[in-house]
């Protein structure tokens, strides 16, 4: 298993609920198509399964 992730941000949170926005700023990101590096743990998971319509992810 890898020990980090790309996440990077393939949809506008425009149309977003306000928490869904609020992840996705705390996780980094703050333009489409940007890319952030995080660990590969239960919490980082957390956030992508709130925010899956919005992000891809790649194991590094």
């Amino acid at each position: 298993m890898a020990d980090k992730l790309k996440v990077t941000l393939v949809k506008s949170t425009i149309g977003a609920i306000p928490k869904h926005r609020a992840t996705v700023e705390a996780m980094g990101l703050r333009k489409l198509n940007k890319t952030v590096e995080m660990p590969n743990n239960a919490a980082s998971w957390g956030k992508i399964k709130q925010v899956q319509h919005l992000v891809k992810v790649e194991e590094i």
